[in-house]
């Protein structure tokens, strides 16, 4: 095991290196494969090659790491960050932003207003949506995409930024 796994590791190093960009990541990768490889060595078959072996495991490590990464995000020390990139300060567009969108979920009947904010806020599911609705979840759906046609033409005319008045006509 140890004559066919041993010359494959410089070439291992140097596509880890070229996937990951990061020599101390790439030689935690390469780690890594190795000890899949010894601990998993008896599930190899013996008619292939153990050097494309090593690096479809390599691979197949690396794009799961990217798709962690992609999930979590970069981690980063917290002693290598500077104070000013933990935070950022609202603008007033933001705040101006966040009273426009309240304005225009306002501006919405009741019933898309609901489901918009059980599904697009809350994170329910369209059946859960519909139980708590005590809906279909059929009209959860239609009301779903109404909604949200609702809402980006209420933004988009700025319709819910204007003040509304009632129009009272006096009758004799």
């Amino acid at each position: 095991m140890i004559r066919l796994i041993e010359p494959s590791i410089p070439s291992l190093r140097r596509y880890a290196r070229s996937l990951v960009q990061d020599a101390a990541e790439a030689d935690d990768l390469v780690q890594d494969c190795l000890e899949r490889a010894v601990g998993r060595w008896s599930q190899r078959r013996e008619a292939s090659d153990a050097r494309s072996w090593l690096f479809s495991i390599l691979h197949s490590l690396a794009v799961s790491r990217w798709r962690r990464l992609g999930r979590r995000g970069r981690e980063v020390s917290l002693d290598e960050l500077d104070e000013a990139e933990l935070a950022e300060r609202a603008t007033q567009q933001d705040g101006v932003n966040q009273s426009d969108i309240l304005r225009s979920l306002a501006a919405l009947p009741r019933d898309y207003r609901s489901v918009l904010l059980l599904v697009g806020v809350e994170d329910l599911s369209y059946a859960q949506a519909a139980k708590v609705l005590d809906v279909p979840i059929g009209t959860v759906m239609s009301r779903l995409s109404r909604g949200r046609a609702r809402l980006a033409q209420i933004m988009a005319d700025g319709s819910a930024t204007q003040v509304r008045t009632p129009h009272l006509r006096r009758i004799k």
